[in-house]
């Protein structure tokens, strides 16, 4: 796109940004009769409740998870289960709940994907063996795909002003980055204090407030209900292909990328997926719209920040376990010891990224944001066996914290700029997407790379071990943590590329005085810049 094209196109969020100049309910352009909605800020605080209760719950039963496979009896062989069943039926619904958002309506499938999510985790507080346990967790991951999309869907046509998104999509751009650590934390208070059972518990009181704040708060826009059939091919084909695919990427972890059962899964993916598109390229109302994530910009979203969730769930596995195992840390501690990252976050969501969003293009603070992470990164590469928390993890956590905060907010602002209001819930149910698939990638990816470096140093240095073997596992370990550390700081890296290469979204300018003009310009012009057959 040229220059002057890039000048034209008004910021996500500016007036005049929306998928088609006019549409009722369309994020970032209100008809210029509609007002307000004057219970906007107070559903952001259900919507943001919402969020941060589905994503603390990916992290707060991994701490819990040993005192409950003691308590059940659950084998070593199917304690991941807890962890794979959330993962597996989250992921691999999120395009269909995304769809059912849009057809349903996205205030209805809010309020009862919250209802299920508190009655699946009330059953799994009260689990009484393995079976009930993991039932709940698949429930849970079930409901949290209607939820999630439904949230983020649900922020984008409740605030149309580019300032008031700006701040609103900060706050839930910090709540979705740091929620993951917030979890470790709770997990570990709950765990350490109470009983495992309450970090299911912990998430019925959320629930009910969301869901009936929700109910008498948000209002959501009477226009862009997709009124169309469900693609039941689509659905079939994306859950299949999506389930193998993060599992696939689970089997890897625990059994290896060349185990015939890890590449079965692998090439059922990539058979399914194939599939699915070419369904979606021909079907009269399409599960996932090729228009979607036909969109340069809307793809350079998903890509970008699918990389850079791999880099940061890494790190949370590899820093909960040098500072537990190498450090000693408690796991009340050890959660703690996440709130600078936190801090950042919500520093960079916040106070950069949603002063920012509304003055420059989104891809000068996305590829900048990941860049000052991968810095991040890059110092908490000097880990060893006495490193010091406040010399190394503390400014490595706030510079990841900060970059990661600062590209979040305008990543899930854009996710759903320009878009129709019919295909808002899909288009969200992407990020999300690409969120879950980032994370499981990011899990059996690098735990990989880090086993294999701590085999290598162990095979390297025995010889000069001196009889020390636990010494030598501690830094064999630790070499391990380093070497996994220098890919996310290449993957960051390669995040902050594809942001500023594929995302070309102007600033607002020329359209900013004139609500509605340009949109279908800035939207939707690049939908045929990417390889994939629409119909």
């Amino acid at each position: 796109m040229s220059k002057a094209a890039e000048k034209r196109l008004p910021a996500p969020g500016a007036p005049g940004a929306a998928g088609t100049a006019g549409a009722p309910g369309t994020p970032g352009a209100p008809e210029a009769s509609s007002a307000p909605d004057p219970g906007r800020w107070k559903a952001l605080v259900f919507i943001a409740l919402a969020q941060l209760m589905v994503v603390l719950d990916a992290t707060i039963v991994n701490i819990a998870l040993p005192s409950a496979q003691q308590d059940l009896g659950i084998s070593d062989g199917n304690k991941q289960w807890v962890i794979t069943a959330y993962a597996l039926a989250f992921g691999g619904l999120l395009l269909f709940g995304g769809r059912i958002a849009d057809l349903w309506g996205r205030k209805r499938t809010f309020v009862t994907g919250l209802i299920g999510f508190a009655a699946a985790s009330a059953i799994g507080g009260a689990a009484s063996g393995e079976a009930m346990l993991l039932g709940a967790r698949a429930l849970q991951g079930a409901f949290g795909a209607l939820l999630a999309p439904a949230a983020l869907s649900l922020l984008a046509v409740t605030f149309s002003d580019a300032k008031e998104r700006a701040k609103a999509f900060g706050i839930f751009g910090a709540i979705a980055g740091g929620g993951g650590a917030v979890g470790l934390i709770l997990g570990g208070f709950l765990t350490e204090y109470l009983d495992w059972r309450w970090t299911f518990f912990v998430n019925i009181p959320f629930a009910v407030v969301a869901a009936l704040g929700a109910y008498f708060v948000i209002r959501e826009p009477a226009a862009g209900r997709n009124r169309s059939a469900l693609d039941i091919p689509g659905v079939v084909l994306s859950t299949l292909g999506l389930v193998s695919l993060v599992y696939g990427f689970t089997r890897a972890e625990s059994d290896g990328w060349s185990h015939p059962v890890t590449v079965t899964l692998f090439v059922a993916a990539a058979v399914l997926l194939v599939l699915f598109t070419v369904v979606e390229s021909r079907v009269k109302a399409p599960l996932l719209p090729l228009r979607v994530v036909t969109n340069r910009n809307r793809a350079g979203v998903y890509l970008s920040l699918g990389l850079a969730i791999i880099a940061m769930f890494g790190l949370f596995l590899f820093l909960t376990y040098y500072l537990q195992v190498v450090q000693g840390y408690s796991p009340v501690r050890t959660g703690f010891a996440f709130l600078p990252m936190i801090a950042g976050m919500i520093t960079g969501s916040t106070q950069i990224g949603a002063r920012l969003m509304t003055r420059v293009p989104p891809r000068y603070l996305m590829g900048p944001g990941f860049l000052v992470a991968a810095v991040g990164m890059l110092l908490l590469t000097r880990l060893d066996l006495g490193s010091s928390y406040a010399g190394v993890i503390l400014p490595g956590q706030l510079l990841l914290g900060l970059g990661m905060g600062t590209a979040f907010m305008p990543a899930m602002s854009l996710a759903t700029f320009g878009i129709e209001p019919r295909d808002a819930g899909v288009a969200s149910a992407m990020v999300n997407t690409s969120q879950q698939v980032g994370g499981a990638i990011g899990t059996a990816l690098l735990n990989t790379i880090a086993a294999s470096a701590t085999t290598s140093y162990l095979a390297s240095h025995a010889a000069t071990a001196g009889g020390d073997a636990q010494l030598l596992q501690m830094r064999a370990l630790v070499a391990g943590f380093s070497s996994a550390i220098w890919w996310a700081v290449g993957i960051l890296t390669v995040a902050a590329a594809i942001a500023i290469t594929l995302i070309n979204t102007g600033r607002p300018g020329a359209s900013a005085g004139a609500p509605g003009a340009g949109g279908t310009q800035g939207a939707e012009a690049d939908e045929v810049q990417l390889p994939v057959a629409m119909h």
